[in-house]
């Protein structure tokens, strides 16, 4: 129904009647006068795509036409019809797959020179495929953490750093196992300690600082393992090399 003081419009977007206070209201709401001007926007772009390809194909029909009787061609009309780079033309050349002429500076190819290329074909032969074969054991995330002693964010950032095959499963994430248990393998080379200090251990035992510590492990080589963000160094190791850098005792006679 009309309102009184107002105009029934129809709405240009979406056909919808309406009233307006203005003759120049073109749409019944600001839902359909903004989704309007989105698609005239998006109208106006494929115009402009639609434009730039009628021009392309102008352009490649003009040079086809300009080179499609030419017995002899160069090597930029070569490789415009055989759709490839110039350097790929060269490759061709180099290689003996295609037959030129140099005149003067300027190399030649014959059409024909390049019908035989292709009569001399070799027989295709496929890729082999780089699919990756399936993940046949899997493990979650908590079983990570549980059983290496890291945090979640820390399992991520190692997973994606080398690249840990995963699949996603009801929302939750699981990697290869073999990839996962391969990884720890190599950051836990030293299985057979059985004993372990961590850098707090070290301090207190032997009243020693913290950069002192981590010196006198690296300096050593002294097999370390990482459970989380704790590092832990084998006890066996630094007792042995502390005992060794004890003073000897001196023993003392009477005389």
């Amino acid at each position: 129904m009309k309102e009184q003081g107002t105009i029934l419009k129809i709405c240009e977007f979406c056909g919808n009647t309406f009233n307006a206070y203005k003759t120049t209201t073109r749409y019944c709401s600001h839902a359909c006068n903004s989704r309007a001007y989105k698609e005239n926007k998006r109208q106006m772009k494929l115009t402009a795509i639609s434009y730039r390809t009628m021009q392309e194909i102008e352009m490649v029909s003009d040079q086809y036409e300009k080179i499609k009787d030419k017995e002899f061609l160069s090597v930029s009309e070569t490789a415009f019809l055989l759709s490839v780079g110039r350097m790929t033309v060269y490759r061709y050349l180099h290689s003996g797959s295609l037959a030129a002429v140099q005149i003067g500076g300027k190399t030649f190819i014959r059409r024909k020179d390049i019908d035989t290329m292709f009569d001399a074909k070799e027989e295709y032969k496929a890729k082999p495929s780089t699919d990756r074969k399936p993940i046949s054991e899997l493990c979650t995330v908590a079983e990570i953490k549980e059983r290496y002693k890291v945090n979640e964010s820390w399992i991520f950032k190692v997973a994606k750093e080398h690249n840990f095959p995963r699949t996603l499963n009801k929302g939750k994430t699981y990697f290869s196992r073999k990839h996962v248990d391969a990884y720890f393998s190599k950051k836990n080379q030293h299985t057979g300690i059985a004993e372990w200090y961590s850098v707090d251990d070290i301090m207190e035992r032997f009243n020693m600082t913290v950069n002192s510590v981590y010196s006198f492990v690296s300096e050593n080589s002294i097999p370390k393992k990482k459970e989380g963000k704790y590092v832990f160094y084998s006890k066996y190791h630094v007792d042995k090399l502390k005992e060794e850098a004890q003073p000897e005792k001196l023993e003392y006679y009477t005389v």
